[in-house]
């Protein structure tokens, strides 16, 4: 059984790649998913958000007191050792691109040209093979148009992508107007692929203290369609290599999603439920399935079910939803009334 595949130029054993989680957030997490399975791992991002905090919690620390006194600074303590947060993840990466042999992706989320761009060509130094950027922006301001907003993530791509010479993979979030449209200007921006796609920060409110509170929940598998008909719509027009990332719980969805296109499948909430060791089980079903169904190889199945090879591509649109309620509520039909 011949399992391999490729992604952003990096040849790999099998599909499954570990997400970006917690469970990838320190070097003995990392060497876990590989023991675990992973083909390939997403490193925890690095927020340039938090970054900057911490820089300036330090400066305004040093900074009490120092004008008191011509002496002051002579009785402030030393920091041996002391490690910013980003010299720290950085290492981090360092060191675990250094103790396991598979791709190990780093992933970036910035906010200022400098951050996306600098800590990018950072991030490529420590060893890491590849870098996806998590690009999220929630527009408030009624003056900033759709056109705006996906030019400035377009650019913000393009400058990253001259500032590094490793492959470079954007996670977009699915509220965008046109991302066949955008996919296109992504790739034509320098990007090597593209993940299907990130979670958003959705907050929740507490009725006894009436305040907004986080609300970040794992995945389900019920979350697989949005991505799943998007990269079934893009698989063979466009030249990015395709991950998708939500909503795996089985090989059941890895199978999916194969299918549809996907050139490799992302994995982060069935593993923080199930424990690294799950990607085995998410292997061995793929295997499985595809013996039980006379192929040898991923790539026998892979995209078979992509859009232009349907013989009623519509059926991935809404016509299909509305072929889908007729037989269950014949009111709807042609001449009924609601």
């Amino acid at each position: 059984m011949n399992l391999q595949t490729s992604y952003l130029g990096l040849s790999l054993r099998h599909p499954l790649i570990a997400s970006a989680s917690p469970l990838s957030a320190t070097i003995d997490g990392i060497r876990r998913l590989e023991d675990g399975g992973a083909a390939a791992i997403v490193a925890a991002s690095v927020y340039e958000e938090e970054v900057r905090v911490e820089e300036a919690a330090l400066e305004v620390a040093g900074a009490i007191g120092a004008e008191s006194h011509a002496e002051v600074t002579s009785y402030l303590p030393p920091l041996p050792g002391y490690r910013g947060a980003l010299a720290a993840h950085v290492e981090m990466i360092r060191r675990a691109a250094e103790s396991v042999a598979v791709p190990l992706i780093a992933s970036l989320n910035g906010i200022t040209h400098e951050g996306w761009t600098g800590i990018a060509a950072d991030l490529q130094e420590a060893g890491a093979a590849a870098l996806e950027l998590n690009l999220f922006h929630i527009p408030t301001d009624p003056q900033e148009t759709s056109a705006t907003v996906e030019s400035r993530l377009v650019e913000t791509v393009r400058e990253v992508c001259a500032a590094v010479t490793i492959p470079v993979a954007v996670k977009l979030s699915p509220n965008f107007t046109a991302p066949a449209h955008l996919a296109f200007a992504i790739a034509d921006a320098g990007a090597s692929g593209l993940v299907l796609f990130g979670r958003c920060y959705e907050p929740d409110i507490d009725l006894e203290t009436l305040s907004f509170r986080p609300s970040l929940r794992l995945s389900t598998p019920e979350e697989i369609h949005l991505p799943l008909m998007w990269i079934a719509l893009l698989a063979g027009k466009t030249s990015l290599g395709l991950a998708a990332g939500r909503g795996v719980e089985g090989p059941e969805e890895v199978i999916k999603y194969l299918l549809a296109g996907a050139d490799v499948v992302q994995a982060a909430s069935s593993l923080l439920r199930h424990g690294p060791g799950h990607l085995h089980r998410l292997v061995d079903g793929l295997a499985e399935w595809i013996e039980a169904h006379g192929a040898v190889s991923v790539e026998e199945i892979r995209a078979r079910l992509r859009a232009d090879r349907l013989a009623q591509p519509e059926a991935l649109l809404r016509a299909h939803y509305v072929r889908t309620l007729l037989p269950k509520y014949p009111i709807l039909e042609l001449g009924g009334t609601a």
